[in-house]
């Protein structure tokens, strides 16, 4: 039951714009799903969710976690060991990294499974983030940003 519900939470975070826990519970009640806020608390806890910045003061629960255990955290650190800037050219996202870090930081944002972007493409030390729109590329500069502090 529970394997069933974190697939479901998954599911609906990728989904939707999911900003709070209670919101979360009523996604999963409409799904079928009997819980309380404290189920949805521990669930997100042990998914190892976190929340980004969708720009204008709202935010939205992620999976940063890969296929493979306690991902979120490795690539969190990826994140902030690797990059060193970025930079927006229209709907473009160039992110420079240390000199061989480029695809570790590019398999980490692609990680974040973020719906803006359509692409990555990884050298030695410079990413190009390929985003649909010049809006949906600050909207995921932020959630980067949000996820280095």
């Amino acid at each position: 039951m529970k394997k069933n519900r974190h697939a479901k939470i998954v599911e609906l975070i990728e989904n939707y714009d999911v900003e709070t826990q209670e919101e979360l519970a009523e996604k999963l009640r409409q799904e079928g799903y009997d819980v309380t806020q404290a189920t949805v608390s521990r669930d997100i806890r042990e998914l190892r969710l976190s929340k980004v910045s969708l720009g204008g003061g709202r935010q939205k629960y992620v999976l940063l976690k890969g296929q493979h255990g306690d991902m979120g955290d490795k690539y969190v650190r990826v994140l902030k060991e690797g990059m060193s800037s970025m930079g927006m050219a229209q709907s473009l996202l160039v992110v420079k990294t240390v000199p061989g870090m480029a695809m570790a930081v590019a398999a980490a944002l692609d990680a974040m499974h973020m719906k803006e972007i359509v692409g990555t493409i990884a050298g030695d030390d410079t990413i190009m983030l390929a985003v649909r729109s010049v809006e949906e590329a600050k909207i995921v500069q932020e959630k980067i940003d949000d996820v280095l502090r």
